[in-house]
């Protein structure tokens, strides 16, 4: 399996996987395991992969096993959701700093087939995703659907993610989590 930032030519398959597992298409029966809230068109993954050097893939014979997506704030600020946390960044400290668009990106979503959950792709893919984003900043936020158990407790157990905050949007509520980008880097 092989590790990458995602070129154009990787959308399709990075779609492939995000329809499985997004909110509006995925199958009811794996909805328990988790799944991904946001859609994407194929001109906002090139936004991201052009602009943003920002999806990170996990490949095998060509086919998209898993993504890490990691962006700035500036990118993902057309999104509502995105938009209502940029609002909130100043009210919330991490590591003696106020968060704000300078010193915090926003990653996520996050997807990993469910044929190779639990094979730590997760913590391969988070790991890779943080050597590149941590050169760039030193804050991680984003944020779980609190009904989406499986991704939050991937990401507080496997991955060390920090509650900083919960908050509710459009009738949903989330936990808010960040990161120091420098202790995985550190650790290493």
């Amino acid at each position: 399996m092989q590790l990458k930032i995602a070129e154009i030519k990787d959308i399709e398959n990075i779609l492939k996987l995000h329809a499985k597992y997004q909110l509006a298409t995925i199958a009811e029966v794996d909805k328990k395991d988790g799944f991904v809230t946001t859609g994407f068109s194929k001109e906002e993954l090139a936004d991201i992969i052009t602009l943003e050097q920002g999806i990170f893939i996990a490949v095998e014979d060509d086919v998209v096993l898993g993504y890490v997506m990691s962006a700035s704030w500036q990118y993902w600020s057309k999104w509502p959701m995105f938009a209502f946390m940029i609002k909130d960044l100043p009210k919330l400290t991490y590591l003696g700093q106020t968060l704000s668009v300078d010193n915090s990106y926003q990653y996520g979503p996050v997807c990993i087939d469910k044929s190779v959950r639990g094979s730590g792709l997760l913590e391969k893919l988070f790991d890779f995703a943080l050597e590149s984003m941590s050169k760039r900043y030193p804050i991680l936020v984003t944020f779980v659907n609190k009904i989406n158990e499986r991704s939050f407790a991937a990401h507080k157990r496997k991955l060390g993610l920090d509650v900083i905050q919960e908050f509710e949007f459009n009738n949903n509520k989330y936990y808010e989590m960040v990161y120091d980008t420098s202790k995985r880097v550190l650790e290493k």
